[in-house]
């Protein structure tokens, strides 16, 4: 991944798009040009990421997500107060069992390429992403799904092999696919493979030019079948250097940025023209400490598991010393500035309802960790400061890896060195390649202890569905936590229809992962985005979540006139 600065960005799309004329511009020496010779309103977007993918089958990217939203429609959307809108479905009814959902579609929708949009594509969609159970992420919310028909053009009929509490958080990722395009590769690796490089869907923006890891080049969609963008484009531009991605909005060659370093935000909000808004993040961003559990009957094996954890990370005690070492308040401190609150679990507190707040958390006790350790028979025998085993056959030397691409984790890691090491527990620390990282991850689970991450549904299955025993050998568990308690808990929250029943069940498998410190949770992050005043006016900024990026706000925000 390459810093694509302004003179690449002219190179590879042919001509650099140019903001919306201000009026003192639009007529300097041309008084009598017409109006429809003004420069289109482009909306330039610097972020840190790319999209992995174009393919919505096989992405695993936020950055992928983030373009799907903009430009493929769903049955509905999520919006920034959490509540769920009509999108592709103007209206929708369902039996008194709840198994039978009627979806009415918005008549007269086109794709992209001007072909219509009919029931038959929502009927292929979700098909098709039911029937591949290799796609990371959207077979996963077509568990329930029984059937689903088409009786007429605008009518979807989906039927559920049970009533579940959570259709919508299920369908609102679901996009739908054009069929004509898509019905070529539906078999085996075909449905992965495809690039989908002309990303033809039916959203309110389609793409006009893509260079994967340099920049996504969007453009409105005028037959959109709902009140379209008010700009003209958009440009999601790629910088590997976050001090560049900074200065990028400080000088005006992006009109809004997505991420920055909490260190830089003292300085944007003394720069002229630019505003730092931050808040819960739309899609929470959970930040986490893996430690490798797997082992024994649970080591996968027969999916390439090498299982190769330290065998100290298996006690519990020695993950709840690393708990009690571990000082969240610092970390916040120190890494984020204060933007963000100590974690628990992975179900992020930024879910609302769904977030446990009645667990107390294990206090930094640097005394405490150490005296479980010794309690539990880790001592420091030779005193070179690092504990062995009880067994005596190794010391408490841990690999700690995290993704190349991280801003937080190289802070996070050199300060848990410190305090971990305080307690007898010596880190051999390396960041990798992502992808590096993932072929050691899951299922191969060949690493000690990791630092990563996830993105959250607005509903709590999927992060829950995580720590399954059944996700050991799919790649999805991370940590190789088996619990068959948590395991019938789990099945039993996604059957639960009355909510306030479902939530304390929801609550007790938090209590349960907290008790037995699957991860190490340092902090939830608050959502750091920042824009220009002097371009752009409508930013949403006054909603429960923080998302400027999403299509929430590209689709209202304006040039300043």
């Amino acid at each position: 991944m390459v810093c694509v600065m302004l003179a690449l960005m002219v190179s590879a799309c042919g001509g650099q798009p140019t903001p919306a004329a201000s009026p003192s511009e639009s007529g300097a020496g041309t008084a009598a040009a017409p109006a429809e010779q003004k420069s289109p309103a482009v909306v330039r977007v610097g972020w840190a990421g790319s999209p992995d993918t174009l393919n919505p089958a096989a992405a695993l990217l936020s950055e992928s997500f983030v373009i799907y939203e903009l430009a493929y429609s769903a049955l509905l959307d999520l919006e920034l107060d959490g509540e769920y809108s009509p999108d592709l479905a103007e209206s929708w009814t369902h039996s008194e069992d709840g198994l039978v959902w009627t979806f009415k579609l918005v008549p007269n929708t086109k794709f992209h390429d001007g072909t219509p949009l009919t029931a038959k594509d929502v009927v292929f969609s979700f098909n098709f992403y039911k029937d591949h159970e290799d796609f990371p992420y959207m077979t996963g919310y077509t568990t329930a799904f029984e059937s689903v028909e088409a009786p007429d053009d605008t009518t979807v009929v989906l039927t559920l092999n049970e009533a579940i509490p959570n259709l919508f958080s299920q369908i609102v990722f679901l996009y739908i696919l054009p069929e004509h395009i898509w019905k070529d590769h539906t078999e085996g690796a075909a449905a992965t493979e495809f690039e989908n490089l002309e990303l033809i869907g039916s959203g309110p923006f389609k793409l006009k030019q893509y260079a994967q890891g340099e920049f996504v080049h969007l453009e409105a969609n005028r037959d959109f079948y709902r009140t379209g963008p008010k700009v003209d484009e958009v440009v999601f531009q790629t910088f590997s250097n976050l001090d560049a991605l900074v200065q990028a909005i400080k000088t005006g060659q992006v009109d809004m940025i997505t991420e920055m370093p909490n260190t830089a935000v003292a300085t944007l909000r003394n720069a002229e023209n630019v505003t730092v808004v931050t808040g819960a993040p739309l899609a929470p961003d959970v930040t986490d400490i893996i430690l490798n559990q797997a082992g024994g009957d649970n080591c996968p094996t027969d999916e390439g598991g090498v299982c190769s954890g330290h065998p100290a990370l298996a006690d519990r005690n020695v993950r709840l010393a690393l708990a009690h070492a571990t000082n969240k308040q610092e970390l916040i401190d120190i890494i984020l500035l204060g933007l963000g609150t100590p974690g628990l679990t992975l179900i992020p507190d930024s879910l609302g309802t769904w977030y446990n707040d009645k667990i107390a958390d294990y206090p930094f006790d640097l005394v405490k960790a150490n005296q479980i350790l010794e309690d539990a028979g880790y001592k420091d025998s030779n005193g070179d400061g690092v504990r062995e085993m009880p067994d005596g056959s190794r010391d408490l030397t841990f690999r700690l890896n995290w993704p190349s691409d991280s801003t937080v984790a190289p802070r996070l890691a050199e300060l848990l060195g410190k305090t971990w090491g305080q307690i007898g527990v010596k880190l051999e620390m390396q960041a990798l390649d992502p992808d590096a990282l993932t072929s050691i991850c899951c299922p191969a689970f060949d690493y000690d202890i990791l630092i990563w991450g996830w993105g959250s549904d607005p509903d709590p299955s999927f992060l829950l569905s995580v720590m399954l025993t059944d996700q050991i050998p799919t790649g999805m568990s991370e940590t190789g936590y088996s619990n068959p308690e948590f395991d019938d808990l789990f099945i039993q929250q996604s059957r639960e229809l009355d909510p306030a029943k479902r939530q304390e069940i929801v609550w007790k498998m938090q209590e349960i992962l907290h008790e037995d410190v699957v991860y190490i949770v340092p902090f939830y992050s608050k959502a750091v985005q920042a824009y220009r005043t002097d371009r752009f006016k409508g930013w949403i900024v006054d909603q429960p979540k923080l998302a400027l990026d999403d299509v929430t706000s590209l689709m209202v925000v304006e040039p300043v006139r």
